[in-house]
């Protein structure tokens, strides 16, 4: 039996193609094993969103070939969607796909072992315009995800991705409800939408949106809950927040990317919307769920050290985290992309200034996370239970995702507990206990 690893980099919707690939190869006989163990196939699923995430990439390549020299290595992912050539060149790579190709894996793994050069299927991804469709399998776990849309319209003046992942492209909604009653089948309490700007769930199919995506799990029972993954401030009208905060399914935590709170750094980054319309967005939400509204999580993405970005421009953002309250923020320093206009724009801070700064974001974002958790602190939160420790503790997360720890509960259900205190890990991560 022909053994297959796969490393994966970057972002959920990454994660989930490579599920997806892990159950076409199983499907035809191939055993997957973890990207630790020795592999007579490597594949690396490669992202490309910073230089960081491009150094990474390389760095897994290599260290596949490393570890398995005899192996095919075959590259696929968004970095080598933009830098084929660069992915072809290094050592022990057989073969390179880029973001369209990936329902193929299964084919090319089998014929992959005859070829004495390396080859490449890269397609021109901005002329796309069907969704590939490709179902993750993931087994034994409580949350699963389901991807329901690719590609970008927007091109951010940072982003690179609209090069690497192309036009929007939705999965149609009889084939969202078929994925939903396989997840449904298999027991999945939670299932969360991914796509690379879910907001725009719809647009190029016509007449319906991302609550219509989310309504296609009506009548599935033992999904419980619906997260969604991240949101665009742009798509975020009226009508859809309606309609998303009325459905008792949907979690009440919105992952809304922010990259600024400052209005003109926004601008430069041609991001959209201003300061004040992101807030707005986010106070609708809250009035939707009443008395509730301040246990509701936002979640969101910033960027430090934006190309000309000021002193005052970063305190603008630090009193935009405060005003907002957020539950959690990750951070990233600007990275320079290639073929972007943020690239050619003055002012570029060093790295020692935007890692600075981004610390300094960093620490007010572990601020606000622990009183966004103290504010549950006597509550009663209804949990639901994925993972069981070593001491005896048992790990989920409520509506809101935030991770819970209690004692005497089961995986893959959803218990009511008695939040008693905030308590951290050796690696710094927050959670709350509870009483029972």
């Amino acid at each position: 039996m022909i053994r297959v690893s796969i490393t994966t980099l970057g972002c959920r919707v990454n994660s989930y193609e490579s599920d997806a690939m892990a159950g076409l190869l199983r499907s035809r006989g191939f055993l997957v094993v973890s990207d630790s163990e020795p592999a007579d196939i490597c594949i690396v699923n490669t992202c490309t969103v910073t230089n960081i995430a491009d150094r990474k990439s390389r760095q897994m390549i290599s260290r596949c070939h490393k570890l398995n020299p005899e192996a095919k290595v075959i590259v696929t992912g968004c970095w080598s969607q933009r830098y084929p050539e660069a992915a072809k060149a290094l050592p022990g790579v057989s073969f390179v796909l880029g973001t369209a190709e990936k329902s193929r894996i299964a084919d090319i793994c089998a014929e992959v072992g005859s070829l004495t050069q390396p080859q490449s299927i890269i397609k021109e991804v901005r002329h796309e315009h069907e969704f590939e469709e490709i179902s993750a399998t993931a087994e034994g776990r409580t949350r699963a995800y389901l991807k329901i849309q690719d590609g970008c319209n927007r091109f951010c003046s940072y982003c690179a991705i609209p090069f690497a992942r192309g036009a929007i492209r939705s999965r149609r909604p009889e084939s969202v409800r078929r994925e939903f009653e396989k997840l449904n089948e298999a027991g999945f309490a939670e299932v969360v939408l991914t796509g690379i700007h879910l907001t725009d769930y719809g647009k190029d199919l016509g007449g319906v949106d991302l609550a219509d995506a989310i309504d296609c799990a009506e009548g599935l029972d033992n999904i419980k809950r619906i997260r969604l993954g991240s949101l665009e401030p742009h798509g975020m009208t009226d009508e859809l927040i309606d309609r998303i905060t009325a459905n008792k399914r949907v979690c009440r935590q919105f992952h809304m990317s922010l990259q600024s709170g400052s209005t003109s750094v926004l601008s430069r980054m041609r991001r959209g919307y201003t300061a004040d319309e992101y807030a707005a967005i986010v106070e609708k939400i809250r009035a939707r769920y009443g008395e509730e509204g301040e246990f509701v999580a936002f979640t969101t993405d910033i960027i430090a050290g934006f190309a000309g970005e000021t002193l005052e421009e970063h305190e603008e953002t630090k009193a935009f985290m405060e005003r907002i309250g957020f539950a959690r923020v990750h951070i990233f320093p600007y990275s320079r992309r290639s073929g972007t206009l943020a690239d050619k724009m003055p002012g570029q801070l060093t790295n020692a200034e935007k890692a600075e700064r981004a610390q300094e974001l960093i620490a007010l974002g572990r601020k606000l996370e622990r009183a966004f958790l103290e504010k549950h602190i006597g509550r009663t939160e209804s949990v639901l239970i994925e993972t069981e420790h070593d001491d005896g503790l048992f790990a989920g997360y409520t509506d809101s995702y935030v991770r819970v720890l209690t004692k005497n509960a089961e995986a893959n259900t959803l218990v009511d507990v008695k939040i008693g205190s905030i308590t951290e890990d050796r690696n710094g991560e927050l959670s709350l206990l509870s009483d029972n």
